[in-house]
């Protein structure tokens, strides 16, 4: 089961179908989208998040495959305002996004070392990995700040085109090293 996570200034709340409306809301920006991975649909269908969440992610959430979360600023939890997932995977553990207008004020950092403790100190994962466009100048920034390292260097398909990615990763130990105590609380 996917829990409630608390940070200092989010509540990370596990999806639900209730989700696909605030989701399509927001998510469908060129902005958000277009350094994520092509599987996701452009122009954004107007039943994507509600097909997303009913065929993807929920089934993939209650086989324990996957664990994604809605992000909120506390205080204001009635708004979703971005996204956060962990995926089982030898190359690709987790992805985000965020609306534009809350990029640049950490709140995504802070998402990441959570859903990050998570990972590694509930689950026991032993590595964690995230492909990045290079251009994508923001999530590598985030990926720095946490302690990632780049372990490999490839092309890639987005939804802007094919474009050349870094594949980060940090270990447990190497987490573990820099960050002994999960930055959140678990809510239920």
């Amino acid at each position: 089961m996917t829990p409630v996570l608390d940070t200092a200034r989010l509540v990370l709340r596990p999806y639900s179908m209730e989700d696909a409306a605030p989701l399509q809301a927001v998510f469908p920006q060129w902005e958000i989208v277009k350094y994520l991975a092509n599987v996701v649909p452009w122009p954004y269908p107007a039943d994507g998040a509600f097909c997303y969440l009913r065929d993807m992610a929920l089934p993939a959430m209650e086989r324990g495959d996957e664990w994604h979360w809605t992000l909120r600023l506390k205080g204001d939890e009635r708004r979703v305002i971005g996204a956060i997932g962990l995926m089982k995977g030898e190359a690709f553990n987790r992805g985000f996004w965020i609306a534009p207008e809350f990029q640049g004020r950490g709140l995504m950092t802070e998402a990441c070392e959570a859903v990050t403790a998570f990972w590694f100190e509930v689950l026991g994962m032993p590595v964690l990995r995230a492909p990045k466009a290079v251009a994508n100048v923001g999530s590598r920034r985030i990926s720095e700040k946490s302690g990632m390292r780049v372990v490999r260097v490839e092309e890639r398909e987005y939804v802007s085109g094919r474009l050349l990615s870094e594949i980060w990763e940090i270990t447990a130990a190497e987490w573990r090293e820099r960050a002994p105590n999960p930055p959140f609380r678990t809510l239920r």
